[in-house]
């Protein structure tokens, strides 16, 4: 008996097998349609100008003002919620019969939730670049090595956010999943001490949420890892956040995908 493979299709030589500049390209174009552009450029510069004055009593950093730090926060929140809204998307792909597509497709697993990814983290740079120059005008002062570092981590932590959006969007209705970006990245920033500096209980609450390991880990060269309160957060915790939560996020969007499209 001879069996008929779909049209394009071939085996897969590798995780990453049909990957190309092609798909990506076009992976890249649908996310930076108007209406997302728009919402991911607006909101953080809304929160930033809104947040920037608002800083307590006698507070002092290291390498920089409180300018600076709520620059920082606000840029790891705008590049988390464009990362999530953009890598969410895919819920649309699986409604419209996508996943099928993609199940007779060379396409690996792997090689295609990692150009969901890389795509949701290049979309985060915007809102990044938008908070890093509101902050330079409007007067955030730190040390030229704050700003190269912080805003690079700001941008490239987005990945562990594009891993949550992926799999928001695997488990979750296209009309319920585009209202959850929002409202779930503000909870988590909140949470992730990005709006208004944490102490104490909150603080400490603070550390085993995903937004605590990108935020503390952007603002260490600026706070040598100490609160306003003079509480001190540990880079080698900040990190492991980071890793746990990016592993815990990727392996849910992996075995979502898995079960939508009958691939592992």
């Amino acid at each position: 008996m001879t069996t008929l493979a779909a049209p394009g299709a071939g085996p897969r030589t590798s995780p990453f097998s049909g990957v190309n500049p092609t798909f990506v390209r076009y992976e890249l174009r649908r996310r930076f349609n108007r209406q997302t552009t728009i919402f991911t450029l607006l909101l953080p510069a809304v929160l930033y100008l809104a947040l920037f004055r608002t800083s307590p009593a006698h507070a002092t950093l290291p390498h920089g003002n409180f300018a600076a730090w709520m620059m920082i926060g606000l840029a790891v929140y705008g590049a988390a919620m464009a990362a999530t809204s953009a890598a969410a998307t895919i819920s649309v792909e699986r409604s419209v019969g996508w996943m099928r597509t993609i199940a007779l497709s060379p396409l690996a697993p792997p090689g295609y939730l990692l150009v969901k990814v890389v795509c949701s983290v290049v979309m985060a740079a915007v809102p990044v670049a938008i908070v890093g120059v509101l902050g330079y005008v409007t007067g955030a002062r730190a040390d030229a090595e704050v700003w190269v570092t912080s805003l690079l981590v700001a941008w490239i932590g987005a990945a562990v956010f594009a891993a949550l959006g992926i799999a928001m969007g695997l488990a979750l209705k296209p009309e319920v999943v585009m209202h959850m970006p929002g409202l779930t990245m503000t909870a988590l920033a909140f949470l992730g001490n990005l709006f208004i500096p944490l102490s104490g209980t909150m603080l400490d609450i603070s550390r085993f949420t995903p937004m605590y390991g990108v935020s503390t880990l952007a603002r260490y060269a600026l706070t040598d890892g100490y609160s306003f309160s003079g509480e001190h957060s540990s880079l080698s915790g900040a990190v492991f956040n980071i890793v746990a939560w990016f592993a815990g996020f990727s392996f849910l969007a992996v075995r979502r995908f898995a079960k939508s499209t009958g691939r592992l």
